[in-house]
């Protein structure tokens, strides 16, 4: 049993699933419309009362998710807490009021997990569009059943659309054009890559385009269909009311009008310049996205370790040295006997990942590697874990002054000594199995080996020395005894 918690601009939501056959059956649902976007101050600051708000929330979901007995739990935030610039102060609160980790993740991996979402209840194998119309911004991906063939994220929501064009409420038609003006701006480099040629149906995944859907079926507005025609009908009847207080629609609640005002100034103007003439709105996105993933992740059919090995490669990685670097530090690690395997993957994904700032230059390679993995759009990894990732791929080599403090974190540290010895025994060209090596480390690292190694391998000692210096420097003595 599966947990998915959605910090949206408009609203946080929680779906709690069960993996049952060939697909999630969803047992809770919980909603609260904060409207987290409208909490942002002239600064790009959340105000005191919009983090006080969304911890009230944050405490009532985590009171219902203490109900469930749950394998996993994942909570990600989008837009507004990527820009809201006082973010880092707000999270140690918001983890503490949940009671779990919060990802801020990007949008590119958004719309990864929106087309999860979505692929997960369609059946056919056809070539889609999806486009999710959140508070903070629009996610557009274009798909091949469950293949993901591009993602892009843009910065506009109903949030920014409500506020700027419609404010006070007040609806009419030169802010209307307005508004859907601006939108395209924003969707003009969209026109190529998701042109219809690419895609034979589109679909709307956030609860937005479910809403103007709703809207459009249950007032008989045209064919009840959600095309661009029927859409501008629903526009002019937006207009035709004049303010947000005197509009009587079916299917919308009083405090979602706003949100659906700026929803729609967005998706006319995404429709009218990529040129989509109508779409379907699915009950499906991100949350289902996101549970699927974790379902997926316990069946060790893992995105991120695709990831990996994609971005290994397409950096002309030696894919042959990086796996072996990979393998002998995983063995390394464990015999190091870490406190827990949680740092287990992400070594070796950072092992993949070592030598990728080659493409870069030869020289501080690892500083490069590090940068890269911190800053890439990697699907399947938070920006947590890609900082993690970088920290690591970072100690390589050299000093380790550089990283700080993270050595205090003892399992880190045997993470770091792990992947050191990996790349040196590498480096030194010794191929062969380590399993017979011994590495002790507590209040001293302690490193056997096989003189015969040193006979054969002359540049081993060289590097034994200098990473007998590296933790002398950090106060870690590193004492070498030579067997036979």
């Amino acid at each position: 049993m599966f947990a998915a918690v959605d910090l949206g601009s408009n609203s946080f939501r929680l779906h709690i699933g069960k993996h049952d056959g060939g697909s999630i059956r969803i047992l809770k649902t919980a909603r609260d419309p904060i409207r987290l976007g409208a909490g942002l101050d002239s600064s790009g600051n959340l105000t005191p009362q919009a983090m006080q708000t969304a911890l009230t929330c944050l405490r009532n979901f985590r009171t219902i998710l203490a109900e469930f007995s749950l394998d996993a739990v994942r909570v990600v935030a989008t837009n507004t807490l990527r820009i809201a610039k006082n973010a880092a102060e707000f999270l140690p609160h918001a983890e503490e009021a949940i009671g779990y980790p919060i990802e801020i993740i990007s949008g590119e991996e958004e719309g990864r997990l929106i087309y999860m979402g979505v692929a997960s209840t369609l059946a056919s194998n056809e070539r889609r569009l999806v486009i999710d119309i959140g508070g903070g911004s629009t996610e557009l991906i274009l798909g091949h059943g469950a293949e993901i063939l591009h993602v892009d994220s843009y910065g506009v929501g109903t949030v920014r659309q409500s506020e700027t064009f419609f404010p006070d409420g007040r609806i009419d038609a030169a802010a209307y054009d307005a508004a859907i003006l601006a939108a395209r701006t924003y969707f003009e480099d969209a026109a190529t890559p998701y042109h219809p040629k690419h895609w034979h149906a589109a679909y709307g995944s956030s609860g937005t385009m479910r809403a103007i859907s709703d809207v459009i079926a249950k007032n008989g507005i045209g064919d009840g269909r959600m095309s661009l025609h029927n859409l501008e009908i629903l526009k002019n009847m937006l207009i035709g009311y004049g303010h947000v207080s005197r509009i009587g629609l079916l299917g919308i609640k009083p405090e979602r009008v706003i949100v659906m005002i700026g929803g729609l100034s967005v998706l006319i103007g995404v429709m009218q310049e990529i040129g989509v003439p109508a779409m379907t709105a699915v009950d499906a996105g991100l949350r289902m996205g996101v549970l699927w993933d974790l379902e997926l992740r316990a069946t060790r059919r893992d995105r991120r370790d695709q990831s990996a090995h994609e971005f290994m490669r397409r950096f002309q990685a030696d894919e042959g040295r990086a796996i072996r670097v990979a393998n002998t530090a995983a063995t390394l690690f464990q015999q190091l006997k870490p406190e827990s395997d949680v740092y287990a993957r992400y070594l070796y994904w950072s092992s993949l990942l070592h030598e990728i700032g080659l493409t870069v230059s030869h020289t501080g390679f690892h500083k490069h590697s590090a940068y890269m993995v911190e800053n890439a759009d990697l699907p399947g990894f938070t920006t947590r874990e890609q900082s993690f990732m970088s920290m690591l791929i970072l100690a390589q080599k050299g000093n380790l002054k550089k990283i700080g403090d993270a050595l205090q974190d003892a399992d880190f540290a045997k993470a770091v000594l792990a992947l050191r010895l990996a790349a040196m025994l590498m480096h030194s060209r010794i191929d062969a199995d380590v399993s017979h090596l011994r590495v002790k480390m507590k209040h001293r690292i302690e490193l056997e080996i096989d003189n015969a190694w040193l006979s054969e391998h002359r540049t081993l000692s060289y590097w034994l020395d200098k990473e007998r210096g590296a933790w002398n420097e950090v106060g870690l003595e590193f004492n070498v005894r030579v067997n036979g």
